[in-house]
């Protein structure tokens, strides 16, 4: 007579299915394009443009890694344009690993003129989600006008060399 030895359940670790994400995450990181000389202002960068009011706010975006930098600083450039009275200001808010972050001021341009938008994330990651907007003031976000993504890539092909 035989005897059966019952079968060993074959488990998974829980956790091997998220190293193997965090891992494939990194990979799809460090193999991100980043931008030439040929990306920045001079070159093509990647145009952004919002408004609220009397007031409009449009440069580029661009990223760059400079030598041993793990992931690329993220340069965003442009201006604030307010064409009547009162105050406007560009607002900048991060989410960082899925962590929101309150927004901060950029600019203020009160009454008619110009004035140059700059501002330099230094580290980049593939978690990392940006917005810009212009808000009536210069105190608060309660009145603002659409916000412009400052982490959404345009897609553009490449033909390989034969």
């Amino acid at each position: 007579m035989r005897t059966c030895t019952p079968r060993r359940r074959l488990t998974r670790n829980p956790g091997t299915g998220l190293a193997v994400l965090v891992a494939a995450a990194g990979v799809i990181a460090l193999t991100q394009p980043t931008a030439t000389a040929a990306d920045t202002p001079a070159g093509k960068g990647v145009p952004w443009s919002t408004h609220h009011g009397t007031a409009t706010a449009s440069g580029t975006r661009w990223t760059e890694r400079g030598d041993g930098q793990l992931f690329p600083a993220l340069t965003v450039r442009g201006e604030l344009k307010n064409t009547g009275t009162g105050c406007y200001s560009v607002w900048i808010q991060w989410t960082h690993d899925f962590a929101g972050t309150p927004p901060h001021k950029n600019v203020t341009q009160c009454g008619p003129g110009t004035t140059p938008v700059e501002y330099r994330l230094p580290s980049y990651t593939l978690t990392t989600t940006g917005s810009l907007f212009v808000c009536k003031g210069d105190k608060d976000t309660n009145d603002c006008g659409p916000r412009e993504s400052l982490t959404t890539w345009p897609l553009t092909s490449r033909t390989r060399a034969q």
